[in-house]
């Protein structure tokens, strides 16, 4: 049995010039948790693993919830050089995506890689809620913070995506909170499920 490869894949552009498209990518098991033990670790495989980080390969953002960067930390690495080679030579300008998350508290733990490596951009698109504090302390991490309105924040952010990130594909890892805000919002163009 030949083994899934996803570097091959073809993805159309995006639709309208207001947002990327968009493609969700998650695993659940078969009676339909997303999370172990409030994780995503143990429900798929090191072979969900390797798709995911080729799902990576076309993405020009990564978007975590802030849930998963709490709890798993965030990177868009693709784990692999050849990986980072195929996305050049598909003509990406860069050799890993930029990384996003969203969050309507701010708190954010900022000894994670998402905040501490100079590999990768790294995006916060925060709620109208988070305190001038709390965003005094995000902004001074000197990653990109991008408040959100408070209505159509979603389609809000795929905007700024699109506009000032030049995003065309963008590929949603979850949790289950960002991934339920895309479903809402009715912007997924693409599901990858995998059934663990």
């Amino acid at each position: 049995m030949a083994k899934p490869d996803y570097t091959s894949l073809k993805f159309p552009p995006p639709e309208s010039g207001d947002r990327p498209y968009v493609i969700v990518n998650m695993v659940s098991s078969i009676d339909g948790k997303v999370t172990i033990e409030g994780t995503e670790e143990g429900i798929g495989s090191p072979v969900d693993q390797r798709l995911m980080r080729e799902l990576r390969v076309h993405a020009d953002v990564v978007l975590d919830g802030a849930s998963t960067l709490r709890k798993s930390g965030a990177s868009p690495r693709l784990g692999a050089a050849i990986l980072e080679r195929i996305r050049i030579d598909q003509g990406k300008a860069t050799r890993l995506p930029a990384i996003a998350t969203m969050t309507n508290s701010g708190d954010l733990p900022l000894d994670r890689i998402f905040f501490t490596s100079p590999e990768f951009r790294a995006v916060v698109y925060t709620g109208a809620d988070v305190p001038a504090p709390r965003m005094e302390v995000l902004r001074a991490t000197g990653r990109m913070i991008v408040p959100l309105p408070s209505e159509g924040n979603v389609e809000a952010m795929l905007a700024h995506m699109r506009r000032e990130l030049d995003c065309s594909l963008l590929l949603v890892e979850g949790g289950p909170t960002i991934n339920r805000l895309m479903f809402d919002a009715d912007v997924v163009d693409e599901m990858f499920l995998t059934i663990g």
